[in-house]
């Protein structure tokens, strides 16, 4: 598996817009098929570097929470996150915003950062054997998902 995933997508928006959007973690359960909401977690209660939140994940029946930390937070051109679940380093997802002459281009990417045993575990225990392909097709039906409700609000 790619130790880095990306996908971008030409969105009719702009990219502070998107950038409110997807920096407001807690409405991350609106265009993730995976994760069903994010809460802010200690004395954060919005996006800015070192803010934690708990990200609250489905897939099937099997149910699971992260624990996150904003790693960037530039207003209108990127947000990252790290994931960690139980003490132990998960992944890092960002998110970037370009200008573009009709919106922006918006790349989520998805990098791996479990060590040989979690990541050995993670397929039985996820029931996702390659986690890469299964989150390109998360983040294409994210970022579509994302493009509709932000072009359907700019209408």
């Amino acid at each position: 598996m790619d130790k880095s995933v990306s996908v971008n997508r030409e969105i009719n928006a702009s990219a502070e817009t998107l950038w409110s959007m997807v920096s407001d973690v807690t409405r991350m359960g609106e265009w993730s098929p995976e994760t069903t909401g994010c809460t802010w977690a200690g004395d954060s209660n919005e996006p800015v570097l070192n803010a934690r939140f708990k990200g609250t994940n489905a897939r099937g029946k099997r149910t699971w929470s992260t624990s996150c930390t904003v790693i960037e937070c530039e207003p209108s051109k990127s947000f990252a996150f790290h994931v960690s679940v139980f003490g132990i380093s998960v992944a890092d997802w960002s998110y970037r915003f370009e200008p573009t002459e009709t919106g922006s281009s918006v790349t989520e990417t998805f990098t791996d950062r479990r060590g040989w045993l979690p990541l050995k575990l993670g397929g039985p225990i996820s029931g996702v054997a390659d986690r890469g392909e299964h989150n390109r097709a998360g983040m294409a039906a994210t970022l579509d998902a994302l493009a509709t409700v932000a072009e359907t609000a700019a209408t």
